[in-house]
């Protein structure tokens, strides 16, 4: 067994509108895929976002979900909050890897690839040890580089990891105008200095608005001390879009 596998575990979220899609996916990865963990299987990108285990080490993340938010969102949202993203498609065209890459996504894989392939490039992603996976040629050159396609999913297996429901709080913070721009902005994946040209302000006033919207969040009992948590929090108040 790889020495890095007995030291490492990737917590892995699955997002897919087909319940049995990520059904499957959870139940391959829990029993065949050494050195990661599936914390969160969800079909619905608001479930997905408020639960408390968003967002993990690394995301599988479909292209196309009935919810009406961006490939470019989910990504920036996924990526603010710390997590690598892999994103997979059955729309495997030229715009669809673009569109995923330019939003930061480490690597594009289409749905017809089996699990042990994708499994693999998310070893590399992640920086662990390869194991034994065989790739031909096709594939291979799909899979490299920064900008390359891969694929991804679907295998077959029972029922795995089971989805997690997430009663969305009431209580939400008055925020300003300018408060709750910063904090969509933000949250979006933006750095404080690119939300401060966004909104046309000065750094400083950008880094006052974030700092009064944790205080806010803070005294409602509704933690967003880190960056994971002010897009959690965005996400469940519908500021976040």
């Amino acid at each position: 067994m790889p020495t890095d596998d007995a030291l490492t575990l990737v917590r892995l979220s699955l997002l897919d509108d087909h319940r049995l899609l990520v059904d499957s996916m959870s139940s391959w990865i829990t029993n065949h895929a050494l050195g990661f963990e599936v914390v969160l299987a969800q079909s619905s990108w608001a479930e997905f976002v408020c639960s408390p285990s968003f967002p993990g080490d690394l995301v599988f993340l479909d292209y196309q979900l009935k919810e009406g938010v961006s490939i470019e969102s989910r990504v920036r949202t996924c990526r603010a909050a710390g997590a690598k993203v892999i994103v997979i498609s059955g729309l495997d065209t030229r715009q669809t890897r673009a569109r995923s890459l330019g939003a930061g996504a480490s690597a594009f894989l289409a749905k017809d690839l089996p699990m042990p392939e994708i499994i693999g490039v998310a070893r590399r992603i992640m920086g662990l040890a390869p194991l034994e996976v065989f790739i031909d040629g096709e594939t291979a050159a799909r899979t490299s580089g920064a900008a390359g396609a891969a694929g991804a999913a679907g295998a077959a297996g029972a029922s795995g990891t089971s989805s997690t429901s997430v009663a969305l709080r009431t209580q939400a913070p008055k925020l300003s105008v300018g408060e709750g721009q910063a904090l969509a902005l933000y949250s979006s994946g933006l750095s404080l200095a690119e939300v401060a040209v966004r909104m046309d302000v000065q750094y400083e006033t950008a880094k006052t608005y974030i700092r009064r919207v944790r205080e806010k969040y803070a005294k409602v009992e509704r933690p967003a001390g880190t960056r994971a948590e002010l897009v959690r929090r965005a996400a469940e108040d519908g500021i976040l879009r």
